[in-house]
Parts: structure tokens; C-alpha cells; sequence
């Protein structure tokens, strides 16, 4: 005996219904991790599936809606006003089932992989960031690392930023801004500049000494930063040399041209060998404190939790506040974090 639809419709409604729902299911995960990693590529990799099967669950889902989730260029895709409103309503319960997913993929496949994207300013990224990927690739080595070097403020979704670091809080609450040290900024001369000009004592007499500057990248020059009778005071010395580039600042102050304030990352090392002396500490400003920063979202993805984890313990066990009163235990940073920053490799 055989049935048509019409002798049952009730099946043809049910195939249809169950139909919507898994494309509706599919299309709204998809929502979500677009939403989340700010391009249909990554999202693909954050699911385990490809890119054009993200785009076309989420066409679907934008059919089914009667409106776009998402604005598309070469460049960027972002939110719409409807899919701001959409993904607002539905992401909390979504975002589990999505990390409950990653977790299963996790088991299944083993070890982080994928893509991850880091900026980091320009002379911590350099000095810091750069000499320990070498111990984290070798650690993780399914994921690939592009590090950008910027002194500008982040933009982690025009950039496609899945972490940064940073010097100083960031002011935005969907960023999650995590200290890894402290950030004291200290007044510096080479031993043979103290031996022919002496040190200043009081912030007034760096008048008579010979100042380097540092230019940010927005090209404003950097204001030196006092702490007098617990009040914060800024002061733009008159230079005998001005840079845009750190590190041509701290080679210009070892080879004995003049003084000037950098950060405690830079000169700890210098600090601790004699190349360098620190002057007005009495007056050091209050800590601004170097951040890893990334999106403010419940789960994040294997890659970047397990970069936080790693950066954290290897930039925490170095010893970057040398004279500051740091007490942080080399024994803890990874061992082939500890052989990269001795050797200088990256």
C-alpha cells in the first residue's frame, strides 16, 4: 500500500518544518561565528567547516528573516541595525551551543589550529612579543602567527585583531583588558654621561641637561611624566634629539648623547648590566601597566586561549622591572621562551 502527500499532508508540513529548522539551526551558528570573528573565512575555521558553507547558511537564514544580517565589503563585514538587533536577541544560548561544539572539535582533532592575528606596539612587540613566538610555534605549531607592529590605537574588527597588546588601559567595555606587567617609565642616562654632566635631582633641573625625545606615531611628541607632591605633572624637555623609533631613543641615551624616560621593559636589561643608571625615581608616575587585550566574548577559540595562557606565563616571568621591586620567578616562563630572550632569536 503506498500514501501520497495528500492522503497525509500533516508529513509534508512536518518535512517542511523540520526542513526550516535545520537551515534556521545552521544559519543562526553561522550568524554567530560571522558575528564573533568578523569574516566568513575564520568563521569557517571556528566551525570546521568551509567558507562558502558559512555564506550560504547565512543567506539562507537572511532569506528566511526578509533582511540583511550583514554588511559585505573586500574589506570588512559588519553588523547590520537588524543583525545587531538579532544577534543581541539570540547569541547568550547560541554561544554555548557553539562552544560546546569547539569543545567536541577539540577532542576530536586535538591540538589549536588556525589563524591568529596579534598587534602589539612597536617597541614591546619588537623587543617582548616577537622573541617568544618562536616557543609558542614550537608549542603549537597548527597555528600560523601574523604579528603587525602599531603604535595606534587597536581596531580589532576593521583589523581583524584577535588579540593585542597594549601600553595603558583601552577605554572600549567590548575589550577585555588583561595586565601582564607593570609599565614604569624611568629616567635614564649611560654611565658616561653622569660622569661628565651628573644626574638631575629635581624634575625642574632636566632643563640643564641634554634631553632626547621620543615622536609617537600620531606625530605628537611624547610628554615626560612626573608624580610631584602626589600630583601628576607633564613635562616636553627641550631637545637635543628627537626620534620616532624607541629603540633609536635608548641607543642614543646608552651611546651617551643625553637622557631620557622610557619604559621599564626597555632598560631593565641595561639596568642590571650597568649600561644605564636611572635618575628621579623619587617622582616615578603611576603605573600605566602593559595589556593583552581581546574581544569581550563568552567563549573565545582553542588558538587564542591557549596564546593568552602561553604569553601570559612566558611575559609575567621575565624579569621587566629589574630595580622596580618586580619579584617575578624566571623559572616560571617556558624554557624555550627563557632561550629566545637570551639569545635574541625570534
Amino acid at each position: 500500500m503506498t500514501f501520497d502527500s495528500q492522503d497525509h499532508p500533516h508529513c509534508t508540513n512536518s518535512d517542511a518544518l523540520a526542513s526550516s529548522f535545520s537551515a534556521s539551526y545552521a544559519g543562526v551558528l553561522a550568524f554567530i561565528a560571522v558575528a564573533a570573528e568578523g569574516n566568513f573565512a575564520r568563521a569557517g575555521d571556528r566551525l570546521g567547516i568551509g567558507r562558502s558553507a558559512v555564506s550560504r547558511s547565512v543567506q539562507k537564514l537572511e532569506a528566511q528573516l526578509g533582511t540583511r544580517l550583514f554588511l559585505r565589503t573586500t574589506r570588512l563585514t559588519t553588523l547590520t541595525r537588524e543583525g545587531e538587533l538579532f544577534y543581541r536577541n539570540c547569541h547568550p544560548g547560541v554561544e554555548r551551543i557553539v562552544q560546546a561544539l569547539e569543545d567536541m572539535r577539540d577532542l576530536r582533532e586535538g591540538p589549536p589550529r588556525g589563524q591568529l592575528r596579534i598587534s602589539a606596539t612597536t617597541g614591546f612587540g619588537r623587543r617582548i612579543v616577537a622573541p617568544l613566538l618562536n616557543g609558542f610555534r614550537a608549542r603549537y605549531p597548527e597555528i600560523a602567527v601574523d604579528l603587525l607592529l602599531d603604535d595606534r590605537t587597536t581596531d580589532f574588527t576593521a583589523d581583524r585583531i584577535d588579540v593585542a597588546f597594549r601600553d595603558g588601559r583601552l577605554d572600549d567595555s567590548q575589550v577585555i583588558a588583561k595586565q601582564l606587567i607593570p609599565m614604569p617609565m624611568l629616567v635614564c642616562a649611560s654611565p658616561a654621561y653622569r660622569r661628565n654632566h651628573g644626574l638631575p635631582r629635581q624634575v625642574e633641573e632636566l632643563a640643564g641637561h641634554s634631553c632626547i625625545n621620543f615622536r609617537t606615531a600620531s606625530g605628537r611628541i611624547f610628554e615626560w611624566e612626573f608624580k610631584v607632591g602626589g600630583r601628576i605633572q607633564k613635562f616636553l624637555p627641550s631637545s637635543s634629539c628627537t626620534f620616532n623609533d624607541d629603540e633609536l631613543v635608548l641607543q642614543a641615551v646608552l651611546d651617551g648623547q643625553g637622557i631620557a624616560q622610557m619604559a621599564g621593559y626597555q632598560v631593565s636589561e641595561h639596568l642590571r648590566a650597568g649600561r644605564l643608571v636611572a635618575c628621579l625615581a623619587q617622582y616615578a608616575p603611576d603605573d600605566r601597566g602593559h595589556y593583552l587585550c581581546y574581544p569581550s566574548r563568552q567563549q573565545l577559540p582553542g588558538r587564542i586561549r591557549v596564546f593568552i595562557d602561553y604569553m601570559t606565563t612566558a611575559v609575567r616571568a621575565l624579569d621587566l622591572g629589574c630595580s622596580i621591586g618586580l619579584s617575578l620567578l624566571p623559572s616560571a616562563v617556558p624554557h624555550e621562551a627563557r632561550r629566545a630572550l637570551a639569545t635574541g632569536t625570534a
